[in-house]
């Protein structure tokens, strides 16, 4: 059977699936990331591909997809600029040619992750689509009109680097003040936990662990619970989601958005229910209610299946024509034309 390898490349790790044409997971591999080196983290990608070939007969690999993170150089597959990894011009793809001797192809993480949604997920049956992955950062895509937006740099998507907080906001990784994903990521929750721990001296957070070892789980878990310090920053955090979200709706009037990463995986209760009330709240212009706000379905699994179905396509400029060989509908290169197997 022909496969492709997937890789998703995330702040803490790497991980690498062989994925069939239809979107089945074949075998898998993941690795810790304890230093964002290039060069250490190539050797980690690689650990994880080999792993994972040597599951399966490798003459039948047609390719390898990696999902990095940051923007991506479409011709010379560099990292022109990831702020989480703190990489300036870093030549991803020259640095694994060295290595892996199948043809790569290299996507912003969070567009491959929409790939793998849009095909296989919660994008089933839609033509506009978002997704939003809230982790340590918040990542993006958008689907227009069946086709992946990629824009004139391949920068399109990075919803969380518009700002939303300019006067009172945290200061992002990017260098910005108020960027959705510093107010709205997991780090955003956090930093909202933080702000108001001196509100709550008596707090079960802080009885718990230090601050400097909490983590967005253990909030969530602690929201779940009704500690009122977790509930009064998770309070901030989705007003701070809702304001990002209803932008994005006034952007691009997607039918589905779904919120993918660790703190997007929260109970619909908790998330999306209540999101949904206060998007509601902030949308204008189209009518209300017209977008439904969901979690995603393929979880952490989203960025390898996009990124291998990438790598079936034949690269960024093939997928452009097809995933399945349907004409290319459009001559821009800013979009990317996707046909949908049958559902």
């Amino acid at each position: 059977m022909k496969f492709a390898i997937g890789i998703d490349l995330g702040g803490t790790h790497t991980a690498a699936a062989a994925v069939s044409h239809d979107g089945t997971i074949l075998a898998r591999a993941e690795r810790e990331l304890s230093d964002l080196e290039p060069d250490v983290v190539v050797d980690e990608i690689d650990r994880a591909f080999n792993e994972v070939l040597g599951a399966l007969d490798s003459a039948d690999c047609v390719g390898v997809g990696i999902g990095a993170p940051g923007n991506i150089d479409e011709k010379t597959g560099s990292v022109r600029f990831s702020p989480n990894f703190h990489w300036h011009d870093v030549p991803l793809r020259a640095l694994l040619e060295k290595r892996i001797k199948h043809p790569l192809h290299i996507l912003n993480d969070a567009r491959c992750a929409t790939l793998g949604e849009y095909l296989y997920g919660s994008g089933k049956g839609v033509s506009e689509f978002a997704l939003l992955t809230l982790g340590t950062g918040i990542g993006g895509g958008f689907i227009a009109g069946g086709k992946l937006v990629i824009g004139a740099a391949m920068g399109a998507g990075e919803v969380g680097h518009h700002v939303i907080r300019p006067d009172t906001g945290f200061v992002c990784g990017c260098g910005k003040i108020g960027c959705f994903e510093a107010q709205a990521s997991g780090m955003g929750l956090l930093r909202h936990a933080l702000a108001l721990a001196p509100s709550f001296p008596r707090s079960s957070l802080l009885t718990r662990k230090p601050p400097e070892r909490w983590g967005t789980k253990m909030i969530r878990k602690a929201v779940m619970k009704g500690d009122e310090h977790a509930s009064a920053a998770w309070q901030r955090f989705l007003a701070d989601l809702a304001l990002g979200v209803s932008n994005i709706i006034a952007f691009m009037n997607p039918a589905v958005i779904a919120l993918g990463g660790g703190v997007g995986q929260t109970d619909k209760s908790v998330l999306a229910q209540p999101l949904t009330k206060l998007v509601d709240a902030l949308t204008t212009m189209v009518p209300k209610g017209m977008t439904r706000i969901v979690s995603a379905t393929l979880g952490n699994d989203a960025g390898m299946i996009g990124a291998a179905a990438l790598a079936q396509a034949g690269g960024v400029s093939a997928i452009a024509h097809s995933l399945d060989g349907v004409p290319r509908q459009s001559s821009a290169s800013a979009t990317l034309a996707i046909a949908k197997s049958p559902r």
